[in-house]
């Protein structure tokens, strides 16, 4: 549960920063990283230095002092004691476990890029810790209707929802109003968004896709084999087959569509070629020839 909806979760423009020796500094639950963009990290310390210190925390003392344990800066650390470093600038706050993690949320989420997987766990986490929708709102610093869609899709199971926001090409808004809506309402929104220049054709399609798969396969993907609790009946089966054959006739519908508008580009570059000015304006643009599977079709039949 949550401690305290008030915390300060960034430092003061008076806050010192000091020297901490690496080897008084624990890392709790270190992550895995790309390693990539480490090096890419560690080449720009090595050139430019530190451009913010990491953030620590007291957890106690020794014989040799006090001991600190880090709240945010694992790569920036980790960088240092590869360039092999003895000691780091650190930010010092007095915060609890708690209030330890929130800081080390709102640091990651501000960065330039952080992956929707991520951002969809914070908030499971904080939902999972008591947090109301408005403190998770201003925590993380995202509309309190964007906050609402997703609790929504995780609370509701739409696995499949979730994954096309998490890879970036389904927008969460959209994703709330595919999970809540009839078929008839869904068409509606979809139109509404592209219309809108909200999503391309491109996306247009592979929601659609991914709204056959949802009515045919569930919210939830098949991980165990165990897709529904329900026993397959004839009806459902009958249900499932018919879909299937819905699907496919959709499919043939648009390769014919796709193949007529083919034939109208090819007749009219057949018109086009036999154009005097047209051949001219090639030659001075320097286009001297035509890939080869479109040529085959222009002058199929023409010996």
């Amino acid at each position: 549960m949550k401690k305290n909806s008030d915390i300060h979760l960034h430092v003061d423009s008076d806050t010192k920063i000091r020297l901490i020796p690496i080897d008084r500094i624990t890392v709790l639950n270190p992550r895995s990283r790309n390693q990539k963009i480490f090096a890419q990290l560690v080449e720009n310390i090595s050139k430019i230095g530190l451009k913010r210190p990491i953030t620590v925390t007291e957890k106690g003392s020794d014989d040799q002092g006090i001991l600190y344990q880090l709240v945010c800066g694992q790569g920036r650390l980790e960088a240092f004691q590869t360039l092999e470093q003895d000691k780091i600038p650190c930010v010092i706050v007095n915060a609890e476990e708690e209030d330890c993690y929130l800081i080390s949320l709102v640091e990651n989420l501000a960065r330039r890029k952080h992956s929707n997987k991520k951002l969809l766990s914070a908030i499971q986490d904080l939902d999972d810790r008591g947090y109301s929708t408005q403190e998770i709102s201003q925590k993380i610093g995202f509309h309190k209707s964007y906050i609402n869609g997703i609790l929504y899709l995780l609370k509701n199971g739409e696995e499949r929802l979730i994954a096309a926001v998490e890879r970036g090409w389904l927008p969460i808004d959209l994703a709330s109003d595919i999970s809540k809506a009839d078929d008839s309402k869904m068409q509606l929104a979809m139109l509404e968004a592209y219309q809108e220049g909200a999503l391309s054709s491109h996306q247009l399609m592979k929601i659609r896709r991914l709204i056959s798969q949802r009515k045919m396969g569930g919210k939830s993907y098949d991980y165990g084999g165990n897709r529904s609790k329900s026993p397959v009946t004839p009806e459902k089966l009958m249900s499932m087959y018919s879909a299937a054959m819905y699907s496919q006739k959709v499919m043939i519908k648009k390769a014919d569509i796709n193949e007529q508008w083919l034939s109208a580009i090819i007749s009219s570059l057949k018109v086009l070629l036999k154009d005097d000015n047209f051949n001219t304006l090639l030659r001075a643009e320097r286009i001297q020839d035509i890939p080869e599977k479109l040529a085959n079709r222009i002058y199929k039949n023409e010996g």
